[in-house]
């Protein structure tokens, strides 16, 4: 399999799963385990995500200036700091250790 075949096959079982939404009962989707399991999933996906974006660096595992910058950013949004200042720390801290060698 190549990999466009791979790509048109996921897009063509994507439009299926989004078909098959549509003709579902509503009262199905409205239930309270459907709800609260598409919640969580969104969160277990989007971590998963912020987990492999931060310490992957193609088929390698790095530890790099990336891992500290998301740490904090986790502290930052645990403490409810405004999402600019976020994103703006996060930032400098991975500069900075950059700059200074600690973590390429």
């Amino acid at each position: 399999m190549t990999l466009w075949t791979a790509v048109l096959l996921a897009s063509v079982l994507c439009v299926a799963l989004k078909g098959v939404g549509y003709l579902l009962p509503a009262r199905w989707l409205e239930a309270p385990r459907p709800a609260r399991i598409a919640d969580l999933l969104t969160v277990a996906l989007l971590a998963a995500l912020v987990a492999v974006q931060t310490v992957a660096s193609g088929p390698a595992i790095v530890l790099d200036a990336r891992l500290p910058a998301v740490g904090v950013a986790a502290l930052l949004l645990w403490a409810r700091a405004p999402f600019l200042v976020v994103v703006a720390a996060a930032a400098l801290t991975a500069a900075l250790l950059r700059l200074w060698g600690w973590a390429a």
